[in-house]
């Protein structure tokens, strides 16, 4: 059964950082894309970043890029989402989802992933 759990949530200040952990179980990661989204209160879920199962592509659109970075541990069947220079703005629940996709591609489209774990909070205030 797959199952992906996210941690590494919380509190933190403007301008602070957080990793966020994605730890999978009942799959190997070694066949999978991963995504990682948000959703804020009354807003539509939103891809933040994406990676590969090769590794070879990422992906992270204009309101991030530069401040997220996503990596991921084949061996430790988890991905990570480093989140730097925080914004009231990211505040949101981040999940993280996964795609039985070999090779290069991966998507930030929600609609394309099959698996989601059940989220963590993230709150970005002073």
């Amino acid at each position: 059964q797959l199952q992906l759990v996210e941690s590494g949530g919380g509190l933190v200040q403007p301008g602070g950082s957080l990793r966020l952990s994605c730890a999978v179980s009942g799959f190997t990661l070694d066949y999978y894309a991963i995504g990682w989204f948000r959703q804020a209160p009354g807003k539509e879920r939103e891809g933040v970043s994406c990676i590969s199962s090769s590794s070879a592509h990422t992906y992270s659109p204009s309101s991030v890029k530069g401040r997220f970075t996503i990596l991921r541990d084949n061996a430790k069947n988890t991905v990570y989402l480093q989140m730097n220079s925080l914004e009231p703005e990211d505040t949101a629940i981040y999940y993280c989802a996964a795609d039985r996709q070999y090779g290069d591609y991966c998507s930030v489209w929600p609609d394309e992933y099959s698996s989601w774990g059940q989220g963590t909070q993230v709150t970005v205030s002073s």
